[in-house]
């Protein structure tokens, strides 16, 4: 095999997993046009097309799906070829995939990562922010960052952050115009800010408990978002009332831009875990980046 001919199949890789030239592109650092030259002569060299392309997106032709699944293995092996050889010489090196939601990333990944990749110039992250539950396995993910309750078993888990509380928060002029409710059940009755779930379309049930035991209230209101950081700005602006995590608020209850109410029925989760594989020996770049995130009480 021609070394042109390794550098362009593993371009065709990333072109056929991210579905678009524009995003290969840029994730293999070269131009647009560059990577459609090399695909097209690789195409001609091996005479068969492997790619269809439209005017929106770029799919795999059942020749390019064929050559894909024996790509695959053999890329992976020489990742980790790569990533054992930087274990040798002391520095782990590679690139590790992250799938993570964004409140994970601010709240515990956000605030080691710049010590992390100052201790670890070889290392890139390539985080992926999600809030719906990734096969990592199918993805071909090095790792995923959830709560420790929704963490598959037959995955290895890590604590990597504390308890997670939740809070219903309101702005002081909505609660001027609606008495706060005294039960979780009294929201029908009020103005509530939906979080629509991205990839499910399903809309986000608030979780509450009583004496220990958890339940569910569907609410209603004028206004869904799919984003965490709009549903606080709509809070504030007193356009009803949100479920947020607590850490995400607890400055503006301090400052008396937000109110909380329904506080004794708002749950904690069990924080968040960085889960992978069971594998008998980590990637060291992961094993670094797990050492860095481990949470220590």
């Amino acid at each position: 095999m021609k070394r042109d001919d390794l550098y362009d199949l593993a371009a065709f890789a990333v072109v056929a997993e991210q579905g678009s030239f524009t995003r290969a592109a840029a994730e293999l650092g070269m131009s647009q046009s560059a990577l459609s030259h090399a695909m097209k002569a690789l195409e001609e060299r091996l005479g068969v097309r492997l790619l269809a392309r439209t005017t929106r997106s770029v799919s795999t032709t059942q020749a390019g799906e064929t050559l894909l699944r024996s790509l695959r293995p053999a890329l992976d092996e020489i990742s980790s070829g790569v990533d054992a050889v930087g274990a040798l010489r002391g520095k782990p090196a590679g690139t590790i995939r992250i799938t993570a939601t964004k409140h994970a990333v601010s709240s515990v990944v956000m605030p080691v990562l710049p010590g992390f990749l100052a201790a670890h110039p070889d290392i890139r992250v390539d985080m992926i922010i999600d809030d719906n539950l990734t096969d990592i396995v199918a993805e071909r993910i090095d790792a995923g960052i959830r709560f420790g309750d929704i963490v598959e078993k037959d995955m290895i888990a890590v604590r990597i952050g504390p308890d997670i509380k939740m809070a219903v928060v309101g702005a002081p002029a909505y609660f001027a115009a609606h008495p706060a409710p005294s039960t979780p059940r009294e929201l029908s009755g009020h103005r509530c800010i939906n979080y629509r779930h991205i990839r499910s379309g399903g809309l986000y049930a608030w979780d509450f408990e009583e004496k220990g035991r958890p339940f569910q209230v569907r609410v209603d209101g004028p206004l869904i978002f799919n984003n965490a950081d709009l549903i606080r700005e709509a809070v504030l602006v007193g356009q009803g009332l949100a479920y947020v995590y607590e850490d995400e608020v607890v400055a503006d209850i301090e400052a008396g831009r937000l109110m909380r109410t329904l506080e004794a029925w708002c749950p904690t989760f069990p924080g968040y875990y960085l889960y992978h594989p069971s594998r008998r020996q980590s990637p060291p770049a992961l094993a670094a980046f797990i050492a860095a995130l481990r949470y220590r009480a």
